[in-house]
């Protein structure tokens, strides 16, 4: 739940759903999982398990979709129904959902590895590597040198990186 399901959430916000329906949707979705889950043979050579969670959130927005355009449309509905129309999927949504992914094992490292380094350090990072501030600003923004500001961005990033493996080989059990 604390990986997926905000990938979930995400994808679906990118499909169009508003906040309420896309945290609906990954109820609806973890629910399936966890009644599917006992009966799931897990075989790594027919795909992963982030492959058939994806599959699942994607026939689920789908039949949401469908159903919503089947409902006569509200009076708010106007602008969402149009942005929707006007974007027709050019994919299946597969590189969304890696993107979404993506974002949220980095996110999950760094909160598991941000309590390892000194605030300085990790603001360091933060501003150099999330915000893309130059190193010497960074450096007069944290009282510390620019060089001490690149050794700061590289040794977060290192073990950002360590993390991030370390959540994927947990995942993949």
């Amino acid at each position: 739940m604390d990986l997926y399901g905000p990938v979930v959430y995400g994808f679906a916000r990118k499909r169009g759903l508003q906040d309420a329906d896309a945290a609906d949707l990954m109820q609806d979705v973890m629910r399936s999982v966890a009644s599917a889950i006992g009966q799931l043979n897990y075989d790594r050579s027919r795909g992963s398990f982030g492959g058939w969670l994806f599959t699942i959130t994607r026939n689920k927005i789908f039949s949401f979709l469908s159903a919503r355009r089947i409902r006569p449309q509200a009076a708010g509905d106007t602008a969402t129904n149009q942005m929707l129309n006007s974007h027709p999927e050019a994919t299946d949504g597969s590189e969304t959902w890696e993107l979404e992914y993506q974002r949220r094992i980095a996110s999950l490292a760094m909160e598991r590895i941000k309590h390892e380094f000194q605030e300085t350090t990790w603001q360091a990072f933060r501003l150099t590597a999330m915000e893309g501030v130059p190193a010497p600003d960074a450096a007069r923004q944290t009282g510390l040198s620019p060089g001490a500001v690149y050794v700061a961005k590289s040794r977060v990033l290192a073990r950002l990186k360590d993390e991030v493996e370390t959540i994927r080989r947990q995942e993949e059990g």
